[in-house]
């Protein structure tokens, strides 16, 4: 299996391994082996025409997506025949239908939100291929397209059908674009929670959900009903995402106190993920309102200000506090809060009550 495969699925490593041994799940099981030994083998703009007060066509510039979606057929061979343009018609195939619109509510989330073109700021093509593998229990970024497996059917279903999912594995492009920071120990971490981020938000956006209102799940839509779990992963919860007799309870640590040191699954990215992303999420429903607004964009500036490839949880942390400082100081103290909850800052990082 190649680094990359393992690093960037969203599924982890940790628990294919732990389902490649099921016996309850026999399909899912020999889908498993397959997955954790599978390799990883221009700017657009739209249109928009309006009448303006002396009746006259007015045309107005903004930019847009450009989505190609590809079919491996369910071979692992890149990137496969183009079964889907930009501005094609849905087709009979829906995980493309999926891709593509998955592919779209994150760009519109980057543009709306951030004022991003693209992942990297400049318009890039975004690219998906569908149908990747037989039984493929993962889907991921390779550093130039996203990829879907289909899904054993007794774990796993196919990983279109979760918006989270694409927007997580989309936001590894944008870091890769920004602080490129590195796949392994607290900075994979943080690469891995920063994906979360941006997946949640992309679905909150999409269905309009404020802070409150939102599930904070990673993955929901992606397990069968033969699994006791809701998601990959819980934001607000770690470690309650599933607790199933073959899968194994969810890992994630959701304070410091619970760091876990491994030399597996790079150093623990997938599992201390949790931390940071517990704190976003108390972060987010502290300020209230649309996560995307004030907290996405806190994070956001953390994450394309200069921050160190190598930063760690407290780096970071200091780069989100900076950046909310610059809203008001009621948020850089909501930041502070949550950092110091989740364990990250001692409690004297936090002013006290009055």
């Amino acid at each position: 299996m190649s680094a990359q495969i393992e690093s960037h699925g969203v599924v982890p490593s940790y628990l294919l391994a732990r389902l490649a041994a099921s016996g309850r799940f026999p399909r899912a099981a020999a889908a498993a082996r397959q997955t954790l030994t599978a390799g990883r083998p221009p700017f657009r703009a739209r249109i928009d025409l309006s009448i303006d007060e002396n009746g006259d066509l007015v045309a107005q510039l903004s930019d847009a997506p450009n989505r190609t979606i590809n079919d491996a057929a369910n071979t692992q061979d890149l990137p496969g025949a183009v079964v889907r343009s930009e501005d094609d018609p849905p087709v009979a195939d829906a995980p493309v239908n999926e891709a593509y619109d998955g592919l779209g509510a994150t760009f519109e989330l980057l543009l709306s939100a951030f004022g991003r073109n693209s992942l990297d700021d400049a318009g890039a093509p975004l690219d998906a291929t569908v149908h990747y593998g037989v039984d493929y229990d993962n889907a991921f970024w390779d550093g130039e397209r996203m990829v879907f497996g289909d899904g054993d059917g007794e774990v796993f279903r196919g990983f279109t059908g979760s918006l989270t999912v694409i927007g997580h594995e989309l936001a590894h492009g944008v870091v890769q674009h920004t602080a490129n920071l590195e796949y392994q120990g607290q900075p994979g971490a943080l690469n891995e929670s920063i994906a979360d981020v941006f997946g949640a938000l992309t679905e909150q956006y999409a269905q309009g959900q404020s802070a409150a209102d939102a599930t904070w799940l990673i993955g929901a839509e992606i397990f069968t009903e033969a699994v006791e779990g809701v998601a990959l992963r819980s934001m607000i919860a770690p470690g309650t995402g599933y607790d199933d007799d073959e899968l194994g309870k969810d890992p994630q640590p959701d304070h410091m106190s619970g760091f876990v040191r491994t030399t597996e699954d790079n150093g623990g990215v997938h599992i201390n993920s949790g931390i940071p992303n517990r704190a976003f999420a108390l972060f987010a429903t502290d300020l209230g309102g649309n996560a995307w607004e004030t907290a996405g964009t806190v994070w956001y500036r953390a994450l394309t200000g200069g921050l160190s490839s190598t930063a760690t949880f407290t780096a970071f942390a200091d780069a989100t506090v900076a950046a909310a400082s610059e809203v008001d100081e009621a948020t850089a103290t909501a930041a502070r809060r949550a950092w110091t909850t989740v364990g990250v800052y001692e409690d004297e990082r936090v002013p006290a009550a009055d």
